[in-house]
């Protein structure tokens, strides 16, 4: 399955256990091939490198780098298609857009509101990891 994972989905993915973590290991195991864009990983190491994360970061023993080099790996770099601005409240979220069209995506994760209110974006679903989860693995579908 082609699925383009949001910014948010994937640092809670990298960070912390849950639906976002087994995602990333549906990945890492092929049941998932992942897409990214190069803006989408510039985004996910300026999140990554948020005081907020710090801590996390320690704890854990590595580096924002080093979590972006290993996302890089894992998934494959499309070239973003160019679009008509969508979520006007959050320009940002067009680059997830973008990217999943250009992915040809199957589907669209995240935990963002304004991606997750469209439902779909020209024909691909928009989910929450938990729901992605119950559509591969129905029996892995206990927590958001």
């Amino acid at each position: 399955m082609r699925v383009v994972v949001d910014t948010n989905t994937l640092v809670s993915g990298l960070l912390w256990h849950g639906s976002p973590r087994r995602v990333l290991d549906a990945a890492r195991a092929g049941t998932l091939q992942l897409y990214t864009t190069a803006v989408l990983l510039a985004e996910l190491e300026e999140v990554l490198q948020r005081p907020k994360f710090a801590q996390r970061l320690a704890l854990a023993g590595v580096s924002a780098n080093t979590l972006v080099l290993g996302y890089t790996a894992l998934a494959q770099l499309v070239k973003p298609a160019e679009l008509t601005p969508v979520v006007l409240t959050d320009p940002d979220d067009d680059e997830v857009l973008a990217c999943a069209f250009a992915a040809r995506a199957e589907i669209i994760v995240s935990g963002d509101s304004h991606l997750l209110d469209l439902k779909n974006y020209e024909g691909i679903p928009i989910v929450t990891a938990a729901q992605l989860l119950t559509r591969i693995t129905p029996e892995q579908s206990d927590d958001t």
